[in-house]
């Protein structure tokens, strides 16, 4: 990967993966308790030991940035750096003993997304993408495929369930027009698109821990991310999302969803 002004900052980001990562490994497929959080999504002692392990290397190393964490929420909100934490994404697929999860870190400056990692410890398989640097995948430069036309497209989601029913209706008309759909996979489905062996991910609902790392990624890939209105993703935004691999297929995709 070439020279960055972030480097320091990368070489971090790859300290925080691999202390989850050796805290995740030993409670896959293992006998596990689930905790309910307050919106009925699951927690376990792997999603909150991550957590912990990373925050505690960055009250550390990096002790005036801010940190906003799924499970045990933000630190200095206010910071103009933030490091944005999913320590498991895809947290019933990690209780389902699938190894389709990852975590997720991010580096946000200013509300916008410029360092992203996916690690899936299972597999092993790293995913670091970094503003004005072309996106990795385990060391080696990835690209997205091109696919300009919808019926083309391979469409992933994580679960048409979790859409609000309006938001349903708008997926199923892109679904329709579309070659296939690829369901569940949650941040992986990211992943895959980066590395061209799917074109689209539409989602809605997702929390800012949810997409953050994903944009740097997709982008430095050669692909986008939106939300549902064509705006690039920050902080703010309501967690409708859309990534493409092929910038072509944007603007069809949404039109085709009829917003």
């Amino acid at each position: 990967m070439s020279r960055s002004a972030y480097e320091d900052d990368i070489r971090l980001a790859h300290r925080l993966a691999d202390v989850a990562a050796d805290i995740i490994r030993p409670f896959f497929r293992a006998p596990l308790t689930i905790d309910l959080k307050a919106d009925h999504s699951p927690v376990t002692k792997a999603d909150r030991g991550a957590e912990q392990a990373m925050r505690a290397i960055l009250e550390q190393e990096r002790p005036e940035d801010g940190i906003f964490g799924e499970e045990m929420g933000v630190s200095r909100p206010d910071a103009r750096r933030l490091w944005v934490l999913d320590p498991i994404d895809g947290t019933r697929a990690f209780i389902g003993g699938r190894a389709s999860f990852g975590t997720l870190i991010a580096l946000v400056e200013d509300g916008r997304p410029v360092l992203g990692i996916i690690n899936q410890p299972i597999h092993q398989e790293r995913w670091v993408g970094v503003k004005d640097l072309p996106t990795s995948f385990n060391g080696e430069v990835i690209h997205t495929r091109s696919c300009p036309a919808l019926d083309h497209a391979l469409l992933a989601t994580t679960s048409p369930w979790l859409f609000e029913k309006e938001g349903e209706v708008h997926f199923d008309k892109i679904r329709l027009k579309c070659r296939d759909t690829l369901l569940g996979g949650d941040c992986y489905n990211y992943g895959l698109l980066s590395l061209g062996h799917c074109d689209l991910v539409v989602e809605q609902g997702l929390k800012f821990y949810d997409f953050a790392a994903l944009v740097p990624i997709v982008e430095g890939a050669g692909g986008i991310m939106r939300d549902w209105q064509n705006r690039p993703l920050n902080k703010n935004s309501v967690g409708e999302v859309i990534a493409a691999g092929d910038h072509h297929l944007i603007e069809p995709a949404l039109s085709a969803m009829e917003l």
